[in-house]
């Protein structure tokens, strides 16, 4: 079962992924020296300005390739906007919905002039229309796998569920198709840590079999702030 077969995102057929640089591909995804657990020697990013830049419909309509950019998806109501927010130290950088699957765009926002954060869709939301979702999931994997400067991408999981298939079927994505990510965890604070490292060891077990290496993998917090410090961390490791 793979995730550019199911109904939530399709790949494009014959196109390779782009080539990222840097060898980020293998440092992210293969794990070969980031730990998940950051020396205190790392000096982490300062978020010191956090800028709206537009809301594209298609990787067409996003901005120049300039900057390096860090995106971040997860399946509906796993708290991604809430998460944005706690990153960047601002209430109301990405808006938080009661209604799961919120954001339909690509919402893109400079951050100190030097990099930028994606808030891609949540994959899954069921009040989409069909036609509208054909669309979203082409705008979703063509960002995903041809934007050159795209360093990373930031899977997000809900900490207090079982591994979801559709949670699995976009890693089992992001693998075939060479896209640099890290795994997650959010809510933590909602969970039990038993319950929550459960679930974790669940998921990495299922995917084991689709990744040479696992993925680095977090926990957070947007209530607390946990991981905030990590999540960062990775930003400032990648950049150039």
């Amino acid at each position: 079962m793979k995730f550019h077969d199911s109904q939530w995102l399709q790949s494009t057929p014959g196109r390779d992924p782009p080539q990222r640089g840097m060898g980020l591909e293998n440092w992210m995804f293969q794990c070969t020296g980031f730990p998940a657990t950051l020396p205190t020697s790392i000096q982490i990013v300062n978020i010191s300005s956090a800028i709206f830049d537009r809301s594209a419909p298609d990787l067409a309509s996003c901005p120049d390739e300039s900057l390096p950019e860090f995106a971040f998806i997860g399946r509906s109501n796993v708290g991604k906007s809430s998460l944005l927010n706690m990153l960047s130290g601002r209430r109301d950088l990405a808006r938080v919905s009661k209604t799961p699957g919120f954001t339909k765009l690509i919402n893109i926002f400079t951050m100190n002039k030097t990099w930028r954060l994606v808030d891609l869709p949540g994959y899954g939301f069921a009040h989409l229309a069909r036609k509208d979702k054909s669309q979203f999931n082409r705008a979703v994997s063509d960002y995903l796998q041809h934007r050159p400067n795209l360093y990373c991408v930031f899977a997000l999981i809900d900490s207090g569920l079982p591994p979801q298939t559709m949670d699995l079927e976009f890693v089992e994505w992001l693998a075939s198709n060479s896209v640099p990510f890290v795994l997650v965890f959010t809510k933590t604070d909602l969970v039990k840590p038993t319950a929550a490292q459960m679930n974790i060891k669940t998921f990495t077990d299922a995917i084991s079999g689709w990744c040479e290496n696992l993925p680095e993998i977090f926990t957070c917090s947007a209530t607390t702030g946990q991981g905030r410090r990590e999540l960062l961390g990775v930003i400032t490791e990648a950049m150039p």
